[in-house]
């Protein structure tokens, strides 16, 4: 019998989700990864396999709160950068997590910055 491995659930869950959708330059890829630590998202143009932005609760960039409030503001600053470097679609990709907690903030700061996805 074969013990339950949440991060191999997880990545599989993940490339399903990666079948489905992918980032072009009419269309950016916002990807969402969360760890026990940290939290980071980034615009990704899966066409040129290019990183457009990173925002993360670490480093020089962070906000330094990994929970739920440190989650929107990521959001927040993502959606910031997105317009300056003229970004004006997105496509969301959770990464396998379930969208409730800091995933859905994130996602719901971005929408509040007027991106639909």
């Amino acid at each position: 019998m074969k013990t339950v491995d949440r991060k191999e659930n997880r990545t599989r869950r993940h490339a399903r989700i990666r079948k489905q959708i992918s980032g072009s330059a009419e269309r950016v890829r916002l990807c969402v990864m969360v760890s026990n630590k940290h939290i980071y998202a980034q615009l990704v143009d899966d066409d040129k396999a290019a990183t457009l932005a990173s925002v993360s609760s670490s480093g020089k960039d962070g906000v330094g709160r990994k929970n739920a409030e440190g989650a929107k503001l990521i959001g927040q600053k993502l959606a910031e950068i997105a317009k300056e470097i003229g970004v004006k679609n997105i496509v969301f990709d959770r990464g396998g997590y379930k969208y409730h907690g800091r995933v859905k903030a994130i996602a719901e700061a971005v929408r509040e910055a007027g991106f639909k996805f």
